[in-house]
């Protein structure tokens, strides 16, 4: 049986043998070969029907054990390298910020790679073993003594004398968090996609069964995380290190078993080629014809003669996009000169003649880039909850009744259930009254609603401030070491960053995936996680300076003043906010026509057809 599953694995491993077995969705075939990447079979292959929820329990299970496994084994890291590798504890913070920065960097680099040269299978199955690999490493960290420095009393971590790690144990640690973050760069940006794949868009059925499998996929993730969050942490904390990472690398390894249960009934779309060298070929043919006359914005006939309109799209589903007069410089790529036109009329060489179709995907991009930028300073705000709020909570009260405590890695789970309890509530309740009020189906727009999550995230700050305060105030009348305020005086800063996610987390999400070009959908669910990466890496510069110009972030928290940390983020927040306004404020969306585009009546939201308004 064993060997079974291997050999039809190394099948499946190969793309050729993928497109001789016909296992290509019947959308994709035709464009298979097309792709710069692919390398492509001349010979057209059988087709294979899309198996819809017949693949369900194989990508969704593989999705959820990974989630627990990956989330379980890095939700607590922060404690962990505190408490296991005596690393202190702003070192600490550092230290999964730059982790956590890379892991949602990370994503960018797979969707390229799963785009132009290995499929999304193949991404997923050779990340999911790296994935695998790290946490093996990390649970033999807790498992064998001499991977990690000796143990030490809680008198001397107080006082800060315990033995550091070696160069040999940091070397062994940070190689398993080097594989997970290779494992999280394959998986993030190809598992919902490869799930879409699964399904026929040709057919009502199919269209009603993806709909359906966008709500099991979050809703599966979801639970996975808070799983992970509460009994997986719990383990950790008051069982067993070394049983609490056992489970998660248990978990990930039927995760992978459960992946290739299916590759009988999977499809595969093979890769398409960089969508970045479509990108560079934009500016490359722009700059070359940087000297050539631009026929009149407001003749049409001269456009249609003397600009190329064959878009020579792969991807059937794309949407047509107008010529615009934004950024026109990149309009001279389009312009048709003697020679560039094959017989067939497709484009001779195009790194010199484009399409208008492709310049305006890029505009589209260009257009998008501002809007990213402004959510990196947004989630400054909520990545702290991983961080500083987990180190808050070690020094409070964690005692829900007599016995029962807490562990402080699962502290921000009440940012994620705050999440979970609101979107109901702003899906059934505040849209239907938004709509009536702005008749916009959607109740607000996409810009609107990432702009409302930013307000929220400033207001967490100042109630993060005023509550860190509270308990150093505490904690100073008490001895100087612990406070007797419990820890759910934390929630009410959480539950407010619960809600900025559900209003600019989920609205990133769903603003990236319609604007952003159909045939960029990988890249456009990797851009979320970079927004992420920014956050994490931006929380541990202002660190060090922080740190480095001022004492507010003491290794001992109670000596510090981690408010007026809090304080900083938030007045960075509210600066934030004005420049993303003007952002929204120029903003066209997607398929606006000039027309349009100057009509600026804040609707344009809904249909994603003018200049938007916050």
């Amino acid at each position: 049986m064993e060997r079974s599953s291997l050999s039809k694995l190394s099948d499946c491993f190969t793309c050729d043998s993928l497109l001789h077995q016909g296992n290509v969705h019947s959308g994709d075939a035709a464009r298979g070969g097309g792709g710069g990447g692919s390398g492509g079979d001349k010979t057209k292959p059988e087709k294979r029907e899309p198996q819809g929820w017949k693949c369900m329990p194989y990508i969704i299970g593989n999705e959820s054990f990974e989630r627990v496994a990956s989330y379980g084994l890095t939700a607590n890291l922060t404690v962990y390298l505190v408490k296991r590798f005596h690393v202190q504890q702003v070192a600490a913070a550092n230290i999964v910020n730059i982790f956590s920065g890379t892991t949602n960097f990370a994503p960018l680099v797979g969707a390229f790679v799963s785009d132009a040269y290995c499929g999304r299978f193949r991404t997923l199955a050779y990340s999911s073993i790296a994935t695998f690999l790290g946490m093996v490493i990390l649970t033999l960290t807790a498992v064998i003594p001499q991977l990690r420095p000796p143990s030490c009393s809680t008198a001397a971590e107080q006082v800060g004398g315990c033995i550091g790690p070696s160069h040999v144990q940091l070397a062994v640690l940070f190689l398993s968090l080097a594989l997970l973050i290779v494992g999280s760069g394959g998986v993030r940006p190809c598992s919902l996609p490869f799930g879409v794949d699964q399904f026929s868009r040709d057919t009502e059925q199919g269209r009603r069964g993806l709909n359906s499998f966008f709500n099991w996929y979050y809703c599966t993730s979801t639970v996975a995380v808070v799983v992970a969050m509460t009994a997986v942490v719990y383990v950790q904390d008051s069982i067993s290190w070394p049983l609490g990472f056992s489970i998660p690398t248990g978990l990930m390894l039927l995760s992978i078993a459960l992946f290739f249960a299916g590759v009988r009934y999977y499809v595969y779309v093979p890769p398409e080629g960089s969508v970045f060298s479509g990108i560079a070929q934009v500016f490359v043919a722009a700059v070359r014809k940087r000297n050539l006359p631009l026929p009149a914005p407001d003749d049409a006939a001269a456009q249609e003669k003397l600009l190329f309109n064959n878009t020579g799209r792969k991807n059937a589903r794309a949407m047509n996009l107008p010529l615009t007069l934004q950024f026109r410089c990149l309009n001279r790529a389009a312009i048709i000169c003697e020679g560039e036109v094959k017989e067939d009329g497709g484009a001779a060489n195009t790194w010199r003649l484009c399409s208008v179709q492709q310049i305006e995907e890029v505009k589209c991009l260009i257009r998008i880039v501002p809007v990213w930028a402004s959510g990196i300073i947004c989630f400054l705000a909520l990545t702290q909850q991983w961080t500083f709020a987990v180190l808050q909570s070690l020094t409070m009260d964690r005692h829900l009744g007599r016995s029962f405590q807490i562990p402080p890695g699962s502290i921000p789970i009440i940012a994620l259930v705050a999440l979970a309890l609101f979107i109901p509530v702003y899906d059934r309740l505040l849209v239907p009254v938004a709509r009536r009020i702005t008749g916009i189906d959607s109740g607000i727009t996409l810009l609107q609603r990432q702009g409302t999550g930013m307000v929220i995230g400033v207001a967490s700050m100042a109630v993060a401030g005023i509550v860190e305060k509270k308990r150093r105030d505490s904690a100073l009348a008490h001895g100087g070491v612990f406070s007797p305020l419990s820890a759910m005086l934390l929630a009410p800063q959480l539950c407010l960053v619960g809600v900025a996610e559900a209003f600019n987390a989920v609205g990133q999400i769903e603003f990236y995936n319609r604007q952003f070009p159909e045939h960029m959908q990988t890249l456009a669910g990797s851009l979320f996680y970079c927004t992420l990466a920014g956050a994490n890496y931006l929380s541990a510069v202002l660190i060090a300076v922080v740190q480095k110009r001022t004492s507010w972030l003491d290794n001992n928290l109670n000596q510090g003043r981690v408010d007026y940390y809090y304080y900083i983020i938030g007045v960075l927040g509210a600066i934030n906010f004005l420049y993303f306004l003007v952002c929204a404020h120029y903003y066209r969306y997607k398929g606006t026509p000039e027309a349009a585009a100057s009509d600026k009546d804040g609707h344009g939201g809904a249909a994603e057809g003018s200049n938007s308004t916050v």
